[in-house]
């Protein structure tokens, strides 16, 4: 692999990303090789990243499509990875109608005035996509016609969204988010909800506007037990995977920590399901097809790299340390990590 920033060619820009081994292996197929990709490959990792990003929120780089495009295609051209992952953040649909959330360096999501009652749901209006994020349209058109390897866009799980509304900043207990799910639930189910139609009219307008493939983000959906999974968050995943269905794009489920929960994520019905990997950065694990999402032939195989770094406990984007992981062969078997 490269170190150098050297442009690698991918062919014709114009050539059908359909044909690409991510996109082979993501649907079932058999690509010819291995396809490798990180889940949040853009970042400070590279120094030409260093040198454009400038200082202060992700927001500000990502309103910029210009430079929210640059520093997408920045690992394509370095490492030469078979999908591009649009720089954006899971919190940029919430932060765009006004919710008041904001990237803190150094911290991450932090919310002026955190979720508390139901008065808050009045906050979290309808995505209109073309009036409240046409910056991240405009960097998706961009990138596609930049580069011949599909783009992985993506939204935010509501769970994981939830958490950052209702604890105001990254936690490690989630003690604020579970006493509203446990001793509130009508409000509970109302808010993530209301965060299913945000994720819903996200990924729509990203795929319209040119991505091959789309991805959940539920980070932090480790936090809870299979059994509260299973009755608090569930039933809007899977309606979110749902209302994306008629898209014809493969669709990833992610999570850090998930592995008591992959058959659960299975159940959300996305094209593949995946989970984080816990441990040390750099360690790998592999990463099996989620059973019932998609069976794919003997020695199928899509690798990638989930990165859980950047700001620290942050959402989907930044850079920094890497955790390794590798996409296997349908198994009904739950995945487990390696040492």
């Amino acid at each position: 692999m490269t170190t150098s920033s050297s442009s690698v060619s991918h062919g014709d820009p114009a050539a059908d990303p359909v044909e690409s081994p991510f996109l082979t292996a993501a649907r079932g197929g058999n690509p010819d090789r291995v396809p490798i990709w990180f889940m949040r490959q853009a970042g400070r990792s590279l120094p030409e990243y260093r040198a454009v990003r400038g200082e202060g929120s992700i927001i500000d780089a990502i309103v910029q499509p210009e430079l929210a495009a640059e520093i997408t295609l920045q690992p394509v051209r370095r490492y030469g990875v078979d999908a591009a992952v649009l720089y954006s953040d899971i919190v940029t649909p919430a932060h765009a109608i006004g919710v008041g959330i904001d990237v803190v360096p150094g911290v991450g999501p932090v919310v002026e005035h955190p979720f508390r009652s139901r008065a808050d749901l009045a906050r979290l209006r309808p995505l209109d996509p073309e009036a409240d994020t046409p910056y991240v349209l405009e960097t998706i058109r961009n990138v596609v016609g930049a580069t011949d390897v599909p783009l992985l866009g993506f939204a935010g799980a509501p769970f994981t969204v939830a958490s950052y509304l209702i604890e105001g900043r990254p936690s490690r207990t989630y003690g604020a988010t579970k006493a509203l799910m446990f001793t509130d639930e009508a409000l509970w189910f109302d808010l993530m909800e209301a965060l299913a139609d945000l994720a819903i009219a996200s990924i729509r307008s990203q795929v319209a506007a040119g991505c091959s493939a789309v991805q959940l983000f539920d980070s932090w959906a480790g936090a809870l037990t299979p059994a509260h999974y299973r009755r608090y968050v569930l039933p809007t995943s899977q309606r979110v995977f749902a209302e994306l269905a008629d898209l014809g794009v493969p669709r990833v489920h992610f999570g850090v920590g998930t592995g008591e929960l992959l058959g659960l994520l299975a159940g959300a019905e996305a094209r593949h399901g995946g989970r984080g990997l816990a441990g040390a950065p750099g360690r790998c694990g592999f990463v099996r097809r989620a059973t019932g999402a998609g069976q794919p032939g003997p020695g199928d195989r899509a690798g990638g790299c989930g990165a859980n770094a950047g700001r620290g406990r942050g959402g989907a984007s930044g850079g920094g340390s890497r955790r390794c992981a590798r996409v296997q062969p349908g198994s009904r078997r739950t995945a487990r990590d390696r040492p």
